[in-house]
């Protein structure tokens, strides 16, 4: 019998809140989150909004000589991995080592770290770069840096399609319990709130440069002008499901089916991503999970807010469901978009979704745009079939798309 691979447990730090509460809390009330940048001076830029961790304290949750050594983005990670662990009742250290693994997506790597050190090193009288300018910046410091501390020596790995590397996570978690892996660290952080992450944001045209924070984000919407550039994110322990029930833990859901195509073409100004390989990355996830469209009970998209993409990927969702798609529900305007961080959000919020038995209500649009007509939901609802599709669209081209069949609630149900 093929091996199942759930979720036991999800750590969330995010602008929404530190911890799953605090996040669906922010999620059922619509909280917009989004607010003045304060990690830098913004003041020379064109956007000068985003998402950030509210009172995040790095040192609850990693000693000092980690923090030296690493970026704010693994900071966030140290801090998603404990709460994820002790939410599927899992110990700090792996008792078997060889049985847990880590594989988290990253699409920009240390900004702040390696922006500080490289200003000292233009700009300092030493011309030097620290030691640890080497090891903090790069896409895998966040796994490194967690397989060591939580001695995880399974096969370890991470994953770079900027916002679908995120789902990309879990599809490959999945396949490594599958292959023998029971217990795999997956999802993803981001911090892409540096001066130089925000210029290289800005080059691509797709930021939002609206002076009213509350309206600058605005996916599918009539009055779409860009995306906000958010931290933080999702870490979560899945598991092979005997495993989990071996120790009694409790299930949040399974990750059941997953689809990646890539359109071979840069993102710039005159592209706006391929509805066909969007479209076939989501039949392939059904596929792979043995469901029809028909099946899906939500919709989380990738809600780019730039308009020619929003269009896109109405059309994707379009060709796939035809004129009837089911609920489809985004909470990026409330956070800001955390790259791979964000879609690893989208996961949370499903099986949150499902474990509260309540489909949250979308954060928008207010007035839908021309050629983004979808079924948005606008009111909190039960499920029916416990059945997700989380889509994810990564910068030049990535496309990947993942299915989620919900567990019974197990939290209080909301009202």
């Amino acid at each position: 019998m093929t091996a199942r691979a759930v979720v036991t447990g999800i750590g969330v730090v995010a602008p929404s809140g530190i911890g799953v509460d605090a996040h669906w809390r922010t999620v059922l009330a619509g909280t917009r989150r989004v607010g003045p940048i304060t990690l830098f001076d913004p003041a020379g830029y064109p956007t000068r909004y985003g998402g950030e961790v509210p009172d995040f304290d790095a040192a609850a949750y990693a000693d000092n000589r980690r923090l030296v050594q690493t970026d704010r983005w693994t900071h966030l990670g140290f801090a998603a991995t404990r709460l994820a662990l002790a939410d599927a009742g899992l110990p700090e250290r792996a008792p078997d080592p060889y049985g847990y693994a880590v594989a988290l997506a990253s699409s920009s790597g240390g900004n702040l770290f390696g922006q500080r050190e490289l200003q000292r090193l233009w700009g300092g009288p030493s011309r030097t770069v620290g030691a640890y300018q080497s090891i903090a910046w790069f896409y895998a410091a966040s796994v490194g840096q967690l397989s060591i501390h939580h001695q995880f020596k399974g096969p370890c790995g991470v994953l770079v399609a900027e916002t679908a590397g995120g789902l990309d996570s879990l599809a490959h978690a999945a396949r490594a319990v599958r292959r023998g892996t029971p217990v795999v660290i997956a999802g993803a952080t981001e911090c892409p709130l540096s001066p130089y992450a925000l210029a290289c944001q800005l080059r691509s045209g797709l930021l939002s440069d609206s002076a009213d924070q509350e309206r600058a984000y605005r996916p599918f919407d009539a009055a779409a002008s860009g995306y906000l550039p958010a931290e933080g994110g999702a870490v979560f322990v899945v598991e092979e499901l005997g495993h989990a029930l071996s120790r009694g833990a409790r299930v949040y859901g399974e990750v059941t089916g997953w689809g990646a195509t890539h359109d071979a073409v840069h993102t710039g100004a005159d592209t706006a991503g391929d509805p066909v390989q969007y479209a076939r990355a989501m039949r392939l996830a059904l596929g792979r999970a043995g469901i029809g469209p028909e099946a899906v009970d939500l919709v989380l998209p990738d809600a780019l807010g730039v308009p020619r993409y929003d269009r896109s990927e109405a059309a994707a969702l379009r060709a796939v469901f035809g004129d009837r798609p089911p609920p489809v529900s985004t909470q990026k305007p409330l956070t800001g978009r955390a790259h791979q961080g964000g879609a690893a959000l989208d996961v949370a919020t499903a099986l949150l979704a499902f474990g509260h038995d309540t489909l949250p209500a979308s954060a928008g649009p207010d007035e839908v745009a021309e050629g983004c007509e979808l079924g948005f939901l606008r009111e909190h609802r039960r499920p029916r079939s416990r059945l997700a599709l989380v889509c994810a669209r990564g910068f030049d081209g990535f496309n990947s798309a993942l299915v989620l069949r919900g567990a019974a609630p197990t939290r209080g149900v909301t009202p």
